[in-house]
């Protein structure tokens, strides 16, 4: 099951700590390195069933967010 709560005790220091990381890269090294990262965390995961759920809402939430731009 995804959980979509959020984990960290420290919220907010897990997003800057993301944020961070992209300091200083180019558009190209940032989503190289955001590819990476979710490669690494899906493995961590290990469930496919968890990773399609996660692919299915981050979709969702895209297209929710570029409908609202328009």
């Amino acid at each position: 099951m995804l959980s979509t709560q959020s984990n960290f005790t420290d919220p907010d220091a897990a997003y800057r700590l993301i944020v961070e990381a992209h300091r200083g890269l180019s558009d190209e090294q940032s989503a190289a390195l955001d590819a990476a990262l979710v490669l690494l965390l899906a493995n961590h995961i290990g469930d496919a069933d968890v990773l399609h759920a996660a692919i299915e809402l981050a979709k969702r939430r895209l297209s929710d967010s570029q409908t609202k731009g328009t």
